[in-house]
């Protein structure tokens, strides 16, 4: 058994999220994490909402409210929304909890000791109009090096260049349009290039697995190129204090959100320990070099998560030029794999939550099916490249794939066991046709759990569909409606057997996709209780004496096996109910015209 870590985004919490974040960090981690532990690993699924930095200040200033009262608002609205997806968090937290604050400044001061923070006086950018600092990546402009319009401070997604704010021709802040002006301030950088070499090292070791998806790793090992010291702390009154002497009660000297955003994986681990009890068990996944560790994000956060949070990590164990030693949490593990999905798109077009080209979460799940979003996600999401989320394609998936292929397999076979026997029939003698769909399906296990491994998600759901296509043939094929005659009911019963496993291994491997079905075909087709373990919200009190919040959290443990299973002879079946909701295609229109009265 191998300790997995899933190291889930963190969504910035100045407001809900749409649906085009979910497919970027949250239905990959959840299908991987659920698949994981069903193939028996000892999986960590950890995340929460980003709450520091400028943008949550401008979103407050906006409302009227403090910036806690917005964090507060919508750490629960994503934490609610997350949940009503499914998505399966060993624990969903923030990062205004002391005991964040208190990680983050212990990496800080150890990556300080360990001679990787200098102190440098630089240009920040400050908003003219409001005097308030603006983050490097509220500030666009034209790209030096390539030309591109669209260059942010902090990076161009075009040529993949690590840019500073100064850097940009004709730059102006996305939050007001205005010019910023850059006034000389003090900060500390985090020396990349003491670190350069190291962080070589360990990209030019993840490319030879071969694990990592091309683009992920050539952007990574592109941007070494023209690597530079990088700003940790910012000019801002909303933040983790920087805990050292001469800075610590500084009222406008804070963390940069991005030094202690990345932190938030280690130290949700740490806060999940405290709350099992055991503060020390974070370290399995953390301190063991055999244990395994996955982040998922979208692609305009690769940086972060393959040079940043590596170079913390390096600097922290003290493993740069500068040599050190690692803190008091030990030598700390480097990623495995950064596993980065490209952009959906939405009709066409950029989300954009100021024009009104956006859909929620929470919308879609109050309208449909959270399962139909999680399927789309999973048959038609960015995972290696950008896709494009229609509400023509989303009803076509839905229909032609969930209802009518799924779903009418699941019908179908419930109803024809309710009608002839009331129970699942024990099988007769098999032909070569009843061993070729068994065979079929069962051999889909190591074919589909392999694709989930490697992160190919699109190709492991089109093998289940395949493979549920081809029970569907058998039925049409078999024609047990026309096995009538006394003589006839034993192949009757074989036939319906056989569809029943078919129908329950199918299940098993489509569960880590679209865990609110599973639980409900287990149900039609003779199971009890719950078949795959639902993550829940629990209202906790603080561990440090903060406010409280509330959390997601799962006991899975419960978890089935990836494998297959025997179906029950004599579990009786009832009349079954549709898992699926067909859905009427003038709703397309509506959603078409929702989406114009929003964009205004």
């Amino acid at each position: 058994m191998t300790k997995v870590l899933s190291a889930v985004a963190w969504p910035y919490a100045n407001g809900p999220r749409h649906i085009g974040h979910v497919a970027g960090f949250g239905v990959p981690s959840d299908v991987f994490s659920r698949y994981m532990r069903m193939a028996g690993h000892d999986v960590l699924m950890v995340s929460g909402t980003d709450e520091h930095g400028t943008p949550i200040l401008v979103a407050a200033d906006k409302e009227g409210v403090s910036a806690r009262e917005l964090a507060d608002r919508n750490n629960r609205f994503i934490v609610e929304d997350l949940h009503a997806l499914g998505l399966s968090y060993d624990l969903f937290t923030r990062t205004t909890t002391p005991n964040h604050y208190a990680v983050a400044q212990e990496m800080f001061t150890t990556v300080h000791r360990n001679g990787y923070l200098i102190e440098q006086t630089t240009r920040g950018a400050v908003s003219p109009s409001t005097g308030r600092t603006l983050p490097d990546r509220y500030i666009e402009g034209t790209c030096p090096i390539c030309g591109y319009d669209g260059a942010r401070g902090d990076q161009c997604d075009n040529c993949g260049n690590q840019l500073d704010p100064t850097d940009l021709i004709e730059s102006h802040s996305k939050i007001n349009g205005e010019t910023p002006e850059f006034v000389e301030t003090q900060h500390f950088f985090l020396d990349l290039p003491a670190l350069a070499k190291a962080l070589g090292e360990w990209l030019d070791d993840r490319e030879a697995t071969g694990t990592w998806r091309p683009n992920v790793i050539r952007f990574s090992q592109n941007i070494l190129e023209d690597i530079r010291p990088r700003a940790m702390t910012r000019d801002l009154d909303w933040g983790i204090p920087v805990p050292l002497e001469g800075w610590r009660d500084q009222p406008t000297k804070r963390l940069y959100v991005w030094f202690d955003a990345v932190i938030g994986y280690l130290s949700a681990s740490i806060e999940w320990a405290r709350r099992q009890g055991d503060p020390e068990r974070w370290r399995d996944w953390w301190n063991d070099p055999e244990a395994l560790s996955y982040y998922f994000m979208g692609k305009d956060n690769i940086v972060f998560h393959s040079q940043i949070w590596p170079a913390e990590l390096l600097a922290y164990d003290g493993r740069g030029s500068r040599g050190g030693e690692p803190g008091k949490y030990g030598a700390l593990n480097l990623p495995t794999e950064v596993v980065s999905s490209e952009f959906l798109t939405m009709e066409g077009k950029q989300f954009s939550s100021s024009r009104g080209v956006v859909i929620y979460v929470r919308d879609v799940l109050s309208r449909y099916q959270a399962d139909a979003l999680r399927y789309f996600i999973c048959a038609a999401g960015p995972e290696n490249q950008d896709s494009d989320f229609t509400w023509a394609e989303f009803v076509r998936r839905t229909n032609s794939e969930l209802v009518a292929g799924w779903g009418n397999l699941v019908n179908r076979t419930a109803t024809m066991i309710h009608k002839n026997f009331g129970e699942i029939p024990a099988a007769g003698e098999l032909t070569e046709g009843d061993e070729a769909l068994l065979s079929d399906v069962r051999t889909a296990f190591d074919t589909v759990g392999g694709l989930i491994a490697r992160h190919r998600q699109k190709a492991a759901i089109g093998e289940v569909m395949r493979v549920i296509g081809e029970a569907n043939k058998y039925v049409t094929d078999e024609a047990p409606w026309t096995l009538k005659a006394p003589e006839q009911r034993a192949r009757l019963g074989t036939v319906l057997h056989v569809l029943a496993q078919a129908v329950s291994d199918c299940n098993t491997l489509i569960a880590p996709f679209l865990p609110h079905s599973a639980n409900a075909v287990h149900l039609v087709i003779g199971g009890d209780g719950e078949f795959v373990p639902m993550p829940r919200i629990d209202e906790v009190d603080d561990l440090d004496g903060g406010p409280g919040y509330p959390v997601i959290t799962g006991d899975y443990s419960t978890t089935p096996a990836w494998e297959s299973r025997p179906v029950k002879v004599g579990a009786p079946i009832g009349k079954p109910t549709p898992v699926f909701t067909k859905l009427d295609h003038a709703i397309v229109d509506e959603e078409l015209a929702r989406l114009t009265q929003e964009a205004g």
